[in-house]
């Protein structure tokens, strides 16, 4: 394909906008997005004396948190620690997880749980009452069981509602649904707001919010994928505001796919969370064979970039769509257990405890995004960012099950402390410009079909930057990625649709680059054409910045010890102590 635009060109607004005709709101602390990292950030701004505005882009409560199912890892058994939990989450980070942040994390859970319950989250517990042990279930790569849930694999559905309420109640949090961020707002290189598109009774109109600190906590990108368990609001919004703002963004290669999405043609994909796994649940091919015993020590319970890529070669070989997860000789009644998995298996007519459960890999966490501190600052003034949208370096190269609620619920509350801080310092200083340039509209704009361009981005992405990547199809990738994005914002960008769209090119492109300046495999992202991990060129992190002309530029961080070794060393040692 001879693209005329073989790299992708970015501006700094989608569209332009004009405050002499546009609606402005002015907070302290501006928080999009509402999920454990979104709302924790609120909570905390708003108890440190901030006036809080919090955008959700649909209802309150439809988050990317709420469609989790696993749980937070905490350590609970006396055999286990705190270095431990530590040493497995440095081991699946495959050598570039940042050690200072994973131990700043992991020594959290307990306070994070603390507060989650005094919110008035139930977790599940072994007995009855507010004091009895919390029930623990283990997860891929955990070496303990540590993953405390609430009415077996819906956590994050009851730390939602838990949430919703708080924000419902605190006096100084403002929460408006239905909002879309379409730009983040800068003024003498700081963020002092954003434009939003509020959906109105006939048509979305335009507003402006100025605020002394901008929180970004917008969640995932899975929708840039043919096959996700996320909603379909998970977009990339973020990654992709953050990006066009200025702001650094780090280990975008690392795309992690869930290895058991329940698969059924034509239906919408469902998460069969990894406790199932974790509870003695085995994957069987179409033949009834158990394969993931040959391909791992820790067998089903083996990273999720292992056993997904295991699934995908199984795939192959038995030249199947899908394979099968076999809860039958499990020691419990699984739809005990598992009570919401089994509601979602019965309308299909599979019964948990005797039917295998068609599955298959699906994206499900993007590891990358926003690069920050341990307190959430992007390296734009006035930036934050939290959750998925971020890139704490917690995870490395892969996610550690369920650590990503934990990472939300430990770094929110310090992100909303300093933004509400830096607020005090900035709100009503510097006001947002009267009026902000977009990219150039052609006299006669292209009429494009976004539902079809979307579908073959999506397809485009599972194919070439997907579970297997090499050189060419991701070289391939970017060049249509830039063709098919040049054409789009040759028209108007006003419609949610049309931003969501941009959103979702402007992440492909940067999944596509980081994979292309990665050339080797490490964590979720595998090479075909470079299969082994190189610590002597990319025990690194590769960071993204929009460049003065909106091309990316790709900058490898400093070369540092594998902190996946000093993991090694660490586990040994807990697990003897």
């Amino acid at each position: 394909m001879n693209a005329p635009h073989p790299t992708p060109r970015f501006h700094g607004l989608l569209a332009p906008f004009d405050l002499r005709s546009t609606a402005l709101l002015r907070t302290d602390v501006l928080v999009i997005g509402a999920g454990v990292a979104g709302a924790a950030a609120a909570l905390a701004a708003a108890d440190a004396g901030a006036e809080v505005l919090l955008l959700c882009k649909d209802e309150l409560g439809e988050t990317n948190t709420a469609y989790a199912q696993g749980g937070i890892a905490v350590v609970q058994l006396p055999e286990d620690s705190a270095a431990q939990h530590i040493a497995d989450t440095l081991k699946v980070g495959a050598g570039v997880a940042d050690a200072r942040i994973v131990e700043h994390v992991v020594r959290g859970a307990k306070d994070a749980i603390a507060w989650l319950n005094d919110l008035g989250t139930h977790f599940d517990r072994i007995g009855d009452g507010p004091d009895a042990p919390l029930d623990l279930s283990r997860e891929g790569g955990h070496s303990f069981a540590r993953v405390v849930h609430s009415h077996g694999a819906a956590t994050g559905r009851e730390i939602q509602r838990a949430l919703d309420r708080a924000l419902h109640d605190h006096p100084r949090i403002t929460v408006r649904s239905h909002v879309f961020v379409r730009d983040l707002v800068l003024r003498e290189g700081r963020c002092v707001g954003a434009i939003g598109l509020q959906n109105g009774r006939q048509k979305a109109f335009e507003i402006a919010i100025e605020a002394g600190a901008v929180i970004v906590a917008t969640g995932g990108t899975g929708q840039i994928y043919r096959e996700t368990t996320n909603p379909t609001g998970a977009s990339g919004d973020g990654q992709a505001l953050c990006f066009r703002a200025g702001a650094r963004l780090a280990d975008c290669e690392f795309v992690q796919f869930h290895p058991t999405t329940l698969y059924i043609a034509g239906a919408s994909r469902f998460l069969i969370s990894e406790v199932v796994r974790g509870a003695g649940a085995v994957l069987r091919d179409r033949n009834g064979e158990r394969f993931m015993q040959g391909a791992h020590p820790m067998a089903e319970l083996a990273p999720r970039d292992v056993v997904s890529r295991a699934i995908l070669d199984r795939m192959v070989a038995t030249n199947d769509t899908h394979v099968y997860l076999d809860l039958s000789e499990m020691a419990q009644d699984p739809r005990e257990l598992f009570p919401s998995i089994a509601r979602i298996c019965k309308t299909f007519d599979l019964d948990l405890a005797r039917d295998p459960i068609p599955v298959r890999p699906g994206a499900h966490y993007f590891v990358g995004g926003a690069a920050t501190d341990a307190a959430g600052r992007t390296d734009v003034p006035g930036l934050f960012a939290v959750g998925e949208a971020a890139a704490s370096g917690l995870h490395g190269a892969n996610r550690l099950a369920s650590n990503s609620l934990l990472e939300g619920a430990v770094i929110g509350p310090v992100a909303g402390r300093a933004a509400a801080a830096e607020a005090r310092l900035h709100v009503g200083k510097i006001g947002l410009p009267r009026l902000g340039d977009g990219p150039p509209v052609a006299d006669d704009p292209p009429r494009l079909l976004h539902d079809d361009l979307l579908y073959s981005l999506k397809s485009l992405m599972w194919r070439q930057v997907g579970l297997r990547r090499d050189q060419d199809g991701m070289q391939d990738a970017r060049q249509r990625i830039a063709f098919w994005h040049h054409y789009l914002t040759r028209g108007p960008i006003g419609a949610r649709a049309a931003c969501e769209l941009a959103n979702m090119l402007t992440v492909s492109a940067l999944v596509a680059e980081a994979g292309l300046a990665r050339a080797e495999s490490r964590g979720t992202h595998f090479r075909s054409d470079a299969p082994t991990r190189d610590d002597a060129r990319f025990c690194r992190r590769i960071f993204l910045q929009r460049q003065p002309d909106g091309a990316i530029g790709a900058v490898p961080g400093p070369l540092h010890a594998p902190t996946d070794k000093a993991a090694d060393r660490t586990g040994g040692e807990a697990a003897q102590r």
